[in-house]
């Protein structure tokens, strides 16, 4: 089968870690196509679906130039992206040292970020029942591992190496779900005022030419 794209991109209109994998592909100037899993219809659990992921979950990648290599894990595309296709190492880490500083950070934002945003977004929006308590405490952790991060950019510019990175890249989208979601009725969360090195940098990534590309495709989709 002949593909016109380098890459197949299953993935979601709203879901945030789809959209980072699609930021990075835009930032490396990698050609893709994107299929939007229907989850209404549970097309996310289907067997032509979980053939590529057993897990059920978006994203996944397949590279058609690459035997159809298949992963899944949004932090693992993006890994693998920039091992194989930013040789130039220009928005990825050069030394062993920084290498795992750039894993380290990629896991933070898939076992801190990640699930604490979206069990926010799940407790406000989704869940059928009203639990305030839980809708607390994950608006504090979202406020918690924003101050994280407000803290090292107060030293910093940018998390890893002295630059722009994947590490940072991979914190765009669920930010954008906390400053639409997450925090707009919580009491004194004021990101731009509170957390003026996070604010700054998240202001930068966003401008991004990839990345504002990419969001406004998001937009128009959303939109439509």
């Amino acid at each position: 089968m002949s593909h016109g794209k380098q890459f197949t991109l299953y993935t979601h209109k709203g879901g945030p870690n789809g959209w980072k994998v699609a930021y990075v592909l835009a930032e490396l100037g990698l050609t893709y196509e994107s299929i939007y899993l229907d989850f209404n219809k549970l097309e996310q659990k289907a067997p032509e679906y979980t053939q590529y992921n057993p897990n059920g979950r978006i994203p996944t990648l397949i590279d058609h130039k690459n035997n159809d290599f298949t992963v899944w894990e949004s932090n693992a595309i993006i890994v693998y992206l920039v091992e194989k296709y930013d040789t130039a190492h220009r928005i990825s880490a050069v030394t062993p040292e920084d290498k795992i500083k750039q894993l380290q950070w990629l896991f933070f934002q898939a076992s801190g970020q990640g699930p604490y945003f979206g069990q926010a977004v799940w407790f406000k929006v989704y869940h059928q029942e009203k639990v305030p308590s839980a809708v607390e405490r994950y608006q504090k952790e979202t406020v918690r591992v924003i101050s994280v991060l407000d803290g090292v950019l107060q030293k910093q510019e940018w998390l890893v190496g002295g630059k722009l990175s994947v590490a940072d890249i991979a914190f765009v989208s669920w930010n954008n779900a906390a400053f639409g979601m997450v925090l707009s009725d919580y009491p004194g969360a004021n990101v731009e005022k509170d957390y003026p090195a996070f604010w700054k940098w998240h202001q930068t990534l966003v401008a991004l030419p990839s990345i504002k590309k990419v969001s406004d495709e998001r937009a128009a989709l959303q939109a439509a």
